[in-house]
């Protein structure tokens, strides 16, 4: 019986201390792995962060880039040129200079020259068509032949690298005081026919409308029209307050054809330049836009 019972407590003790030991060594074991585990889905997560970040990083690079090519955009839509003109001694002088007051001299060769000035008076009724030649780094002269007056200068240029739109600059020859005259309303032309030294055009148009283009013919009466500035003829374009200017060439080699577009309504003065027997000829028109 005491056999018995030493066997059983003996039985027992080693079912306890075994039962204690495989609870230590396997709770240790999962402890390990659950731990590893968790360390390893916090790399997980962590990479995905980091992921995300960048794309995040990346995103706003790229809305910041766009942003800033919208804002460059809008740095450059003004001109970096800036244009002077004014009379001195029977001479026309213009000066050409960048926004840091540097010469601009790079100039694109356009229609045979590198500088085209449009002049007229205050009142549209005087028109010349310009090529003044450099004389310095940025600078051009012509000889004047201009009465006293009050004019407005069209510099038309093409800068190389350099943003440049046409603006018209006033300009005064003599002592004239621009706040004595008035500018006079344009008459808009009832027959669109000028005849000039003998030779007569007549100008057709399609529906003189903004926002359209625009299709004005010339009809020469057999007149045998010359290239001009490497064109059959050139068209200028000027509103009423000689604020807005367009300049057009033919569409094609062997028709005076061209092609515009009027982004406001109003009156408008068209001059029509055409070469015969090696003389230059300007045809005004008045037209209004609806």
């Amino acid at each position: 019986m005491k056999k018995w019972m030493l066997s059983a407590i003996v039985y027992l003790a080693i079912v306890i201390v075994g039962y204690f030991t495989y609870e230590a060594v396997f709770i240790e074991e999962q402890s390990v792995d659950t731990h590893g585990s968790d360390h390893d889905a916090s790399v997980d997560v962590t990479d995905k962060n980091s992921e995300d970040h960048a794309s995040h990083s990346s995103a706003a690079n790229d809305d910041h880039s766009e942003n800033a090519h919208e804002h460059d955009e809008q740095a450059n839509s003004e001109s970096a040129v800036n244009v002077t003109v004014k009379e001195e001694n029977k001479t026309l002088v213009l000066t050409l200079e960048d926004l840091s007051g540097n010469p601009v001299t790079d100039l694109e060769v356009n229609h045979e020259k590198r500088l085209h000035l449009i002049v007229v008076d205050e009142h549209l009724d005087q028109y010349f068509h310009l090529h003044p030649e450099e004389t310095a780094p940025g600078q051009f002269e012509i000889s004047s032949k201009l009465e006293e007056g009050t004019y407005k200068a069209f510099v038309d240029i093409k800068p190389k690298n350099l943003e440049y739109e046409v603006q018209p600059i006033t300009f005064t020859v003599g002592n004239s005081d621009t706040d004595k005259h008035s500018h006079g309303s344009l008459e808009v032309d009832q027959q669109l026919e000028k005849t000039i030294g003998g030779n007569k055009v007549t100008m057709s148009t399609t529906p003189l409308v903004i926002d359209e283009t625009v299709t004005l013919t010339f009809d020469v009466h057999g007149a045998k029209l010359e290239q001009y500035l490497g064109a059959l003829g050139h068209v200028v374009i000027l509103d009423e307050q000689g604020e807005e200017y367009l300049h057009v060439h033919p569409l094609e080699e062997e028709n005076p054809v061209f092609e515009t577009q009027f982004s406001q309504p109003g009156i408008y003065k068209i001059w029509a330049e055409f070469q015969e027997n090696g003389k230059v000829t300007a045809y005004p028109f008045v037209v209004e836009v609806k």
